[in-house]
């Protein structure tokens, strides 16, 4: 009897279960049917939404997307920034419908299977995520608003240090934003966001100043320099002599770029700063704007020399000049002669002079290669010479009979070579000749006026300047005609408007 009894009970047991399981199954899909709520240890995005119904879980992500979306996104560019938003960037929430698939979760298969699913989310939570995407269009204007800060590059200034040696102050990089690239980079951060603030730093290209101190980091040798004297100069002379240091001084010279002086220095007009002073014009001297350049061209020649830059342009005067040696000289006109070099060194070279006290020194700049036991000099050899003859005797229309104005004082002439000599640890290696010269040897020159009341006067005194003959001058002007000589007039011209030698171009 016990154990038919306890039969009956073991098997009214299972029948209580079963039958207890089938009412709390059917209680959970009568409580699914009427409150639709999520299987707890659901997670979101960090938020929970175990036990909210569709509509309270839509309403919870939604707060979530939208405190995302305030999330600072800063592009970089150089020293400059602007601040956005993902929202500002159009990012927005695309899996919508994941509230509805995690209210799915442990609604299918039979009642164990469901119970047994629902336990297993309990005890370790199913986490899913959020998905964005950002709109192209607001993504590109952003990165576009960085354009602003496009800049040229800023050209750095030379000055001199107290070492004697220039130095670059200032210069800044240019930059110009790379669109496309930086859409891309600010499109890949947010792809790969996993919290935080964002910062994207834009694609920009460089453009460095020429005059930096990096570029210019190798000027630190003094390659060539030399003086002249210009202090016998008239003040025109003078000015015009310091003008044209001023406008070559400063001068930076790339390698392989070549330096025209006649570039640099012209027009020869008061506006750029010239004066009226005596020059040389084919075998006589004159006054025009920019009298006296030649010695600025000549100075910064015999620096080229000494810094052994390569010469490509070089003139001497028509007739000898008084302040550096015979075909050391350069002269130059506008459209007619130059003074210029190639940098032919690895660095840029850079061009420094001044006038002090009646003199103009140029000193070049660069990177110094040459052994430091290897010395050059540079000398003038003088072929042939020409004594000067003879006087040549001008007509000046401006001014009447009796003016008589020495012009120009004799010049001899002369042949000239300039050789560079070499040496190595002292001992001469080498002689190399550098450039030949020809100078016009040229008499002395008046200018005679011709104006006269007497038509008569006039013609004897052309007749006169015809001769060349400085004594038949004297004799117009004393006695009107040539036929009269009762009185032989002196060749120094003192008893008229003489004037004194000029300094040489």
């Amino acid at each position: 009897m016990c154990k038919g009894f306890h039969g009956f009970t073991s098997g009214m047991f299972m029948l209580l279960f079963l039958g207890s399981m089938a009412g709390a199954a059917a209680a959970a899909g009568s409580a699914y049917a009427e409150e639709a709520t999520i299987t707890k240890g659901v997670v979101i995005e960090g938020v929970d939404v175990g036990g909210m119904t569709q509509e309270e879980a839509q309403t919870a992500l939604q707060q979530k997307a939208d405190q995302i979306g305030q999330t600072p996104v800063t592009l970089v560019m150089g020293d400059s920034q602007v601040s956005y938003t993902l929202a500002d960037l159009g990012y927005t929430w695309t899996n919508t419908d994941i509230a509805g698939k995690c209210l799915e979760l442990a609604s299918s298969g039979n009642i164990v299977e469901r119970y047994k699913e629902k336990k297993d989310i309990e005890n370790a939570p199913k986490k899913y995520s959020m998905k964005f995407s950002v709109d192209d269009s607001k993504v590109r204007s952003a990165v576009e608003s960085m354009s602003q800060f496009n800049s040229e590059p800023v050209e750095g200034s030379i000055e001199m240090g107290s070492d004697g040696i220039p130095y670059v102050e200032g210069g800044t990089d240019g930059y110009t934003l790379n669109v496309d690239a930086s859409a891309a980079s600010l499109e890949d951060a947010v792809d790969s966001w996993t919290g935080g603030d964002i910062t994207v730093d834009m694609t920009y290209d460089t453009a460095s100043p020429q005059v930096s101190a990096k570029a210019l980091s190798n000027i630190t040798s003094v390659l060539g320099t030399a003086t002249t004297d210009y202090s016998a100069s008239t003040a025109a002379r003078a000015v015009n002599v310091e003008n044209g240091c001023r406008l070559i001084s400063g001068s930076l010279v790339w390698p392989g770029d070549e330096f025209s002086v006649t570039q640099a220095v012209t027009p020869f007009t008061a506006e750029n700063g010239y004066e009226l002073a005596p020059s040389y014009e084919e075998n006589h001297v004159v006054d025009s704007y920019g009298g006296g350049i030649c010695q600025v061209s000549t100075t910064l020649y015999n620096a080229v020399l000494k810094a052994e830059l390569d010469v490509t342009a070089r003139s001497n005067h028509t007739m000898i000049v008084g302040y550096v040696d015979p075909s050391k000289d350069a002269a130059i006109a506008e459209g007619i002669m130059d003074m210029a070099f190639v940098n032919n060194t690895d660095s840029p070279v850079y061009i420094y002079g001044y006038c002090w006290g009646g003199t103009i020194t140029f000193t070049i700049y660069g990177h110094e290669t040459r052994p430091s036991n290897r010395s050059i000099e540079f000398e003038s050899k003088v072929t042939s010479q020409t004594d000067p003859t003879g006087t040549q005797l001008v007509a000046d229309t401006s001014q009447t009979v009796g003016y008589v104005n020495q012009i120009q004082s004799p010049h001899t002439g002369y042949t000239a070579e300039l050789w560079k000599n070499v040496y190595v640890d002292g001992v001469l290696t080498d002689s190399v000749q550098v450039n030949n010269s020809t100078y016009q040897a040229v008499g002395t020159i008046f200018d005679v006026g011709v104006v006269s009341d007497s038509q008569t006067v006039t013609q004897a005194m052309y007749q006169a300047i015809a001769s060349g003959d400085i004594n038949q001058v004297q004799n117009v002007i004393k006695y009107g005609t040539t036929a009269q000589t009762e009185t032989t007039a002196q060749t120094d011209a003192s008893g008229a408007e003489a004037g004194g030698s000029v300094p040489a171009a």
